[in-house]
């Protein structure tokens, strides 16, 4: 490829060239149009007094305030501060009723709903999903199986304190030992056991199960806190085994896991994060969402 540098006036068009060739092709010297320029000049200009009146350079500590002192966070603070003035009588309706007569009472039923089924949105659906279905680790809250009880009552108080909660002295906890890692059984014992707890629920074992071993196993060191039947204690937070709803997932190789180890999920203690007429219509909206006592 070929280029000079020969400014001559092109015949066609009676423009001149900008004396760039390449090939034989010739580039023309064109300007751009004159109401281009003058809205690319206009928003020059336009940049200037928006750079004077609005913040927008960076400095060391900051940034410039404008003229107008404009902050898009405060302006979003003040429909806040707006919408809970809006809000705050409806709240104290809230505040000052039982949970069970919320229940009760249509108007202010539909007012927790909408409430906690926003509040379920921005906290809780993270973990137990939009719909509450949960996940392996996550209890389904659409069941009515619960490690703590479900009764309005019972899930206010586990809302408020959490679930190993380190900075609530009322959270609720459970301590299943770590049957491998401490050294309390032997593998082939913890699969024994596994299986033992399959069985219980009316799941098939694997081969090599010895209900009499599995079973005396269970009875020496779970029944304790799951009953002699694995029906489970609400009080202890040990959970029903023999409905086939495991939090961890009820493959053996998953049981296996849950014994060896042991498991500890946490969840917040929202009294601390939400305020409680939240925390109440929380309540609510999670007992209505099938599951509840």
């Amino acid at each position: 490829m070929a280029g000079h540098n020969t400014e001559e006036r092109d015949a066609l068009t009676g423009r001149t060239t900008t004396g760039h060739e390449w090939d034989g092709i010739k580039e023309l010297n064109t300007p751009l149009p004159r109401w281009w320029l003058n809205i690319f000049y206009a928003t020059i200009i336009w940049s200037i007094g928006y750079f004077i009146a609005y913040p927008a350079w960076p400095t060391i500590s900051g940034y410039t305030q404008g003229v107008l002192g404009y902050s898009s966070r405060a302006e979003v603070q003040v429909e806040l501060d707006a919408l809970k003035t809006k809000r705050s009588a409806q709240a104290a309706d809230l505040a000052k009723v039982e949970l069970a007569a919320i229940k009760a009472d249509p108007k202010l039923l539909s007012l927790a709903l909408a409430q906690g089924r926003a509040a379920f949105g921005d906290n809780c659906a993270p973990c137990h999903g939009l719909g509450g279905a949960g996940s392996k680790g996550y209890p389904n809250l659409n069941d009515d199986e619960w490690l703590w009880g479900g009764s309005l009552e019972e899930i206010h108080t586990t809302l408020k304190h959490g679930i190993r909660s380190s900075n609530d002295s009322d959270t609720r906890v459970s301590a299943m030992p770590a049957f491998g890692r401490d050294g309390l059984l032997k593998k082939e014992e913890i699969r024994q056991v596994a299986n033992h707890v399959r069985v219980l629920a009316g799941q098939a074992s694997e081969a090599g199960y010895d209900k009499a071993v599995g079973g005396k196993l269970f009875a020496d060191n779970c029944a304790a806190c799951h009953g002699d039947a694995g029906k489970g204690n609400k009080e202890l937070g040990a959970p029903n085994l023999t409905d086939a709803i495991t939090l961890y997932g009820n493959t053996v190789e998953d049981l296996v896991e849950t014994i060896a180890n042991s498991r500890a999920g946490m969840m917040p203690a929202w009294a601390h994060r939400l305020d409680p007429v939240t925390v109440k219509a929380l309540t609510i909206y999670v007992h209505n969402l099938g599951g509840g006592k």
